[in-house]
């Protein structure tokens, strides 16, 4: 019987491999391709990835991904926030469990993240909710890959005010040790060119901090749009790393879906001293 304190892999062998050799190859190949559309001067505070099948969305993850090298062994906490495609959840959902496994291994649920936040308006425990969800799970071998040790504050969004997610990640914003990562693709099932310039708009939005995507723009407008509101308070500054789409990847053109990667990095306000 399995033990209900840990959220089992629920894509495995569908979304990404479910053999640790096979899932960490295909992981340490797509990094080492990872090729940035800007490189940043500063590790980032906070990452928009998308969340599709690394066949599709993987290569675009990674150009985010790639970015935290020089934060390896800083970050000690990441939280991870995402939309729900399985179960409808109203306000945002922690998991019961306090753990999640993957091929490569388990990661600890951070405990003092996930008290405090049950303390929150808005907020429910469900594991219901985690169980077969993917914007989460798929985003957790490339941060065991790429960071050493760390807990996991995984947060599934449901129908949310952006203003109680900002909130949210205010509570856990922490200082260096602390990443935020919000996952979620683009629009969906448009043609390639269409899908370029909704896209391309939607992009500009987000690098303008203009926190009003719907969801036509993105499926984790909410989550998206609730960083972007706690990005401008701090003074974060967004930096597109990669925007692709699934005809460039591993699809047709006739309906595609879009991926970006967005990283949000504090300005170096005193680099003079």
């Amino acid at each position: 019987m399995a033990n209900a304190s840990v959220r089992a892999a629920a894509v495995a062998g569908s979304f990404y491999p479910a053999d640790p050799n096979t899932l960490h190859m295909q992981l340490v190949e797509m990094l080492g391709a990872a090729l940035p559309l800007e490189t940043l001067a500063i590790g980032p505070k906070a990452l928009i990835v998308p969340h599709a099948g690394y066949i599709y969305s993987g290569a675009v993850a990674a150009n985010a991904y790639a970015s935290l090298g020089q934060a390896r062994e800083q970050i000690r906490r990441v939280v991870l926030l995402g939309p729900c495609h399985r179960v409808a959840v109203r306000g945002m959902a922690l998991p019961a469990s306090l753990q999640f496994d993957t091929p490569l291994g388990a990661l600890e649920v951070d405990r003092e993240h996930w008290l405090a936040l049950q303390q929150r308006p808005g907020v429910i425990v469900s594991d219901a909710a985690h169980a077969l969800e993917h914007s989460l799970e798929v985003q957790l071998p490339f941060l065991q890959t790429q960071l050493e040790h760390f807990t996991l504050t995984p947060v599934l969004i449901g129908s949310a005010d952006p203003k109680a997610v900002a909130a949210l990640l205010e509570a856990v914003w922490g200082g260096p040790e602390t990443l935020i990562v919000v996952s979620s693709d683009l629009s969906h099932y448009h043609s390639y060119r269409e899908a370029n310039w909704c896209d391309r708009a939607s992009v500009e939005q987000i690098l303008r901090l203009d926190p009003r995507l719907d969801h036509d723009q993105a499926c984790g407008a909410t989550p998206v749009n609730g960083l972007l509101l706690a990005a401008e308070r701090h003074g974060l500054k967004p930096h597109l790393l990669d925007l692709r789409n699934s005809g460039d990847t591993a699809g047709d053109r006739n309906r595609v879906v879009g991926y970006a990667s967005i990283a949000f990095c504090e300005e170096p306000h005193h680099a003079r001293h």
